[in-house]
């Protein structure tokens, strides 16, 4: 076959101006090539052509990835495991660059910014780009933030001859100190105390550190108090669980609200339920919940762990199941008071720190305290010998003592008085029962003496006639140390003959106390 000729002829040179030969929009020189057609139809030279094109369009070409292990020269492409790692290099690139993309878009114009250092794959001064497309945030190293005090070596001292610095230097502890205030805890601000040289003593600094412990001991015990303690009007989940399930058995119908609150409770007001085969539920209740608070407690395990009811049982380690035997225990005496037929809430259940009475009073009006209510001469008298009588019954038939008995702690209702808050009542037998009894004895007569009545006796004479004793003392100080001799020969008579030797008997005689 004849060649074909494909390029076109150069132009004839001919006569003309010289600028004709530079005009810019003259027709180029290109050299002529002669190929077959066979040639003109080959894929390789197609390529070849292809190849030629882009390096004239693209003079400077860059490599897209750097290194050993994604570059054409010298490597067998054959092998799976070279272009495994070749893939995952560039997508782990490729995942560097989105990351980049999100910070720049998080980040904004603020002041302050977030960096994804810790989550790239390829460290910044591995990649592509440029060193002034990496941003100063984009790098471990803050130029800004200024660097933490150099460790002293193992010898103790750096240095030599008269610039020796041993690790006791004021500045090099000082500045250790400072540095050691970041390991304090979160909510404890401490500063830039690096940036601005801050040089602190050990004395300054084991202050700062105590008070760092004491804080974040107090955050968290006020965190204990708020999700476990009863409020002063308030009850905690665990106790309105308890509640709820109150009402979802149907043994309280409803809780209006909270009556009354002191040091240790808080009383509610409920409407009784339906009754039960074993159990009357009174139309009105009184919901005594113990606050789970332990301030009140700490000085009071004197009127529990002496009691031989509670004493095997009794816990200084366990305070909250101190507070459960609580209230067990003015169950106890309630039930006690109620079988020996002294005016009291009857008890109609009890539930961890939770006890269910009988309401004294009606239509959701608490009965008045003794102190609050405004009696005439004949009732104040009537009252008095009525709490006579009720003291020697408890003392004798029910074998207690009441241990706070006060005007603040008897209710007047129905034309007579009603004994409450008998929680910290101890018997007789108790090391300090006797003692407990003189002040309820001192509390009743100064109460009825300033209410006129006269045939009120004072704190001495109503002590024997309430224990039986006949204790003759001029003056109080004697009084009480007789008291004190009475209780420690009881102490002694229980060690020696045990706990049920120190019992009352039926009659209510004292075996103890017999002269």
């Amino acid at each position: 076959m004849d060649p074909v000729e494909v390029a076109a002829a150069p132009p004839e040179a001919g006569p003309g101006p010289a600028w004709r030969s530079k005009c810019p929009w003259g027709a180029p020189n290109t050299a002529s090539m002669s190929c077959s057609l066979a040639d003109v139809m080959s894929e390789q030279l197609a390529k070849e052509l292809q190849l030629e094109e882009e390096s004239a369009a693209f003079p400077e070409v860059v490599a897209v990835a750097e290194g050993p292990l994604i570059t054409a020269e010298n490597v067998d492409t054959s092998s799976d495991l070279m272009l495994a790692q070749m893939l995952q290099m560039e997508f782990d690139r490729e995942y560097d660059a989105q990351l980049r993309r999100e910070e720049k878009k998080i980040n904004g114009d603020s002041k302050v910014s977030i960096s994804f250092e810790n989550y790239r794959k390829v460290h910044p001064y591995d990649s592509d780009s440029s060193e002034d497309e990496v941003d100063w945030q984009d790098t471990r190293h803050d130029p800004y933030r200024a660097d933490k005090p150099t460790t002293t070596p193992r010898k103790g001292f750096i240095g030599k001859g008269k610039d020796i610095t041993t690790k006791h230097d004021e500045v090099v502890c000082g500045r250790k100190n400072t540095a050691r205030m970041e390991n304090f805890a979160p909510e404890f601000q401490v500063g830039d105390g690096i940036g601005m040289d801050l040089k602190l003593s050990n004395q300054v600094f084991n202050a700062l550190k105590q008070h760092a412990y004491s804080e974040e001991r107090r955050s968290a015990r006020l965190h204990e108090k708020k999700e476990h303690s009863t409020a002063e009007k308030a009850v905690d989940p665990k106790t309105r669980l308890l509640l709820y399930k109150m009402v979802n058995s149907g043994m309280l119908e409803t809780i209006t609200g909270c009556i009354s609150t002191g040091k240790e409770s808080v009383v509610f007001h409920a409407y009784g339920g339906n009754a039960t085969e074993d159990k009357v539920i009174p139309p009105e209740c009184a919901i005594k919940v113990f606050k789970t608070t332990l301030n009140e407690f700490k000085n009071r395990d004197k009127y529990i762990k002496d009691d031989y009811r509670f004493k095997d049982r009794f816990s200084k380690l366990n305070p909250r199941k101190v507070i459960r035997m609580w209230a067990e225990k003015e169950m106890h005496n309630l039930t006690r008071m109620q079988n020996a037929g002294i005016p009291c809430p009857e008890v109609v259940i009890l539930k961890k720190h939770v006890l269910v009475m009988s309401f004294i009073g009606q239509d959701q009006v608490p009965a008045p305290k003794l102190k609050d209510v405004t009696l005439s001469s004949e009732d104040m008298k009537k009252a008095y010998y009525q709490v006579l009588n009720m003291m020697q019954q408890l003392y004798k038939e029910c074998n207690l003592v009441h241990a706070d008995l006060s005007e603040y702690n008897m209710l007047w209702h129905d034309g007579k008085v009603w004994f409450i808050d008998v929680s910290q009542s101890v018997e007789p037998t108790h090391p300090h029962g006797l003692e407990f009894l003189f002040r309820d004895c001192k509390n009743v007569s100064q109460f009825f003496q300033k209410g006129g009545v006269a045939e009120a006796l004072n704190e001495r004479e109503l002590f024997n006639a309430v224990s039986g004793f006949n204790i003759t003392a001029d003056n109080e100080v004697d009084f009480q140390e007789e008291i004190e001799a009475l209780e420690k020969m009881n102490e002694d008579h229980v060690q020696n003959h045990g706990k049920k030797l120190a019992m009352f008997s039926s009659d209510g005689d004292p075996p103890i106390y017999d002269e």
